[in-house]
């Protein structure tokens, strides 16, 4: 759904009235299932899979970018990421190419692909495991609806910024997720840690989850607590915390995905209860799924 919805408004791209060999859902999958594989570029590998998965999905968003060109301009009201991404490529002062811009929305795409889905997935499951977690983001969301002068308004940003218990909500779901496996970096320079050296040039994984696990770090690390995060200041990035990353490069979705989050949350807790009916399991492949899914029975309020 959220895959859906960030292509439809990135490059207008309708998923359901697509071919099933054109559709970017399949190729980012391919591509997500092989990330983190043995690189034995051969058909029947999930690396040779991840390489073709890759190679599809930047042929339809090339394929749409030219169509884009080619068609009629669009009023100011209906242009899209695509629009705006193509009148910067055009200008004269820009450094964006075309291929650059292409490989912006593979990355955007692929951002919003599985990260997000996965983590609004854990906290439908977490809400639904923990009672007290539902009926403090209830009490939450419905005082922001009984504060409205108008009951039909949609949220605003300032109900967004209110929202301090679903944020502690997001924060843990994030830090008991560790949706990303690992974030490289590269040493810039000769690193001593524990007596040994790293030297400069070599790449660099770090692995949230050691830190996000860590009895050192948390007390009770693998149970989930909202409160933990009551009267803390929620950085999306620190030594103790890096769901989104760190330093200069902070994932540029961090706010974006918290976003959707609360609204998702907003919406299932002041309209919905469900229960878990089956599955919940989790491994990762590399990324976290659930192989065998998450059925919920979901009933309005």
């Amino acid at each position: 759904m959220i895959f859906d919805c960030f292509a439809k408004e990135l490059i207008d791209y309708d998923e359901i009235n697509t071919s099933p060999k054109k559709k970017l859902r399949y190729s980012f999958q391919a591509f997500m299932d092989g990330l983190i594989s043995f690189p034995l570029n051969i058909p029947g590998t999930a690396y040779h899979a991840c390489l073709k998965g890759r190679k599809n999905a930047l042929k339809v968003i090339k394929d749409k970018l030219i169509a884009r060109r080619k068609a009629p301009a669009k009023s100011e009201k209906d242009h899209d990421f695509l629009d705006d991404l193509l009148k910067e490529v055009d200008n004269e002062d820009s450094i964006l190419t075309e291929e650059i811009a292409i490989d912006m929305i593979f990355v955007l795409l692929f951002a919003s692909h599985e990260t997000t889905s996965a983590a609004v997935t854990l906290a439908v499951k977490f809400i639904a495991d923990h009672p007290k977690v539902l009926d403090e983001l209830t009490k939450e969301h419905e005082a922001i609806l009984k504060s409205r002068d108008d009951k039909n308004s949609e949220l605003t940003w300032q109900e967004y910024k209110s929202m301090t218990f679903t944020h502690m909500v997001i924060n843990e779901t994030v830090r008991l997720a560790n949706i990303v496996p690992g974030i490289f970096r590269k040493a810039l320079k000769d690193v001593e840690i524990n007596g040994y050296t790293i030297p400069a040039g070599w790449l660099v994984m770090v692995v949230p989850a050691v830190v996000h696990l860590s009895h050192g770090k948390y007390e009770d690390p693998l149970e989930f607590n909202p409160w933990r995060w009551e009267g803390k200041e929620l950085h999306a990035g620190s030594k103790t915390f890096m769901a989104f990353g760190g330093g200069v490069r902070l994932c540029v979705g961090a706010d974006f995905a918290k976003l959707q989050m609360a609204i998702f949350i907003h919406h299932m807790v002041t309209k919905y209860r469900w229960r878990v009916t089956k599955g919940g399991d989790i491994i990762r492949k590399p990324g976290l799924i659930f192989p065998n899914g998450l059925h919920i029975k979901i009933a309005q309020k």
